[in-house]
């Protein structure tokens, strides 16, 4: 029984020679599994630089992006500025003829009161003219039906002489420039039950 026994020992031990793993050198490695965590190194360093200079080059891109936009920015500002400028420039431009003529006006002393007047009407037109290209336009009123967003109504009157709610007289006129309001017509209405 013991041979039997001691059979079946040494084809345990043979069995497990078989499956047993490599004993270690004593810290020594083989050249194979010293290449392996060396290349993985590596690949790892590789894969770093690499995202490195992906992330230097898009925080450069970003920095050019914001340097871009903060002097189109700046362009923006200054094109404005001088649009303003140049506008300004127009408007005042216009009515010089207006000051020239006033000018001569004060310049020709004592003159008849006719020659006077009609001077004076000239240049109310040149002023109107200076203004008109520049986009000025009166609001109509007198006779007009009310309309609150073109006219301002100081007083009520009653009277028979013009429909209800229609404008009787203009106190100041009003102006648009251009499609904006620029001031709204000052203006009496009229009350009348009988139209």
């Amino acid at each position: 029984m013991a041979r039997t026994n001691g059979k079946s020992e040494i084809e345990a031990q043979e069995l497990d020679a078989q499956h047993e793993l490599p004993a270690a050198d004593d810290g020594e490695e083989s050249p194979s599994s010293r290449e392996a965590p060396e290349r993985v190194q590596a690949e790892r360093d590789s894969e770093l630089a690499k995202l490195k200079a992906e992330r230097d080059a898009a925080i450069d891109r970003l920095a050019r992006l914001q340097a871009e936009f903060e002097n189109a920015r700046k362009r923006a500002a200054r094109d404005q500025h001088e649009f303003r400028e140049y506008a300004l420039a127009d408007a005042v431009k216009a009515l010089l003829p207006t000051l020239d003529s006033f000018e001569r006006a004060l310049q020709a002393g004592e003159a008849d009161k006719s020659e006077f007047r009609s001077g004076v009407e000239l240049i109310y037109k040149q002023l109107q003219d200076g203004l008109a290209k520049l986009g000025l336009r009166p609001i109509p009123a007198k006779g007009e039906p009310f309309d609150p967003y073109l006219h301002q109504a100081v007083e009520m009157v009653d009277t028979d002489q013009v429909q209800d709610h229609h404008v009787l007289e203009e106190l100041q006129r009003g102006y648009k420039l251009k499609d904006r309001l620029l001031r709204p017509a000052m203006v009496k209405v009229a009350r009348n039950s009988k139209h």
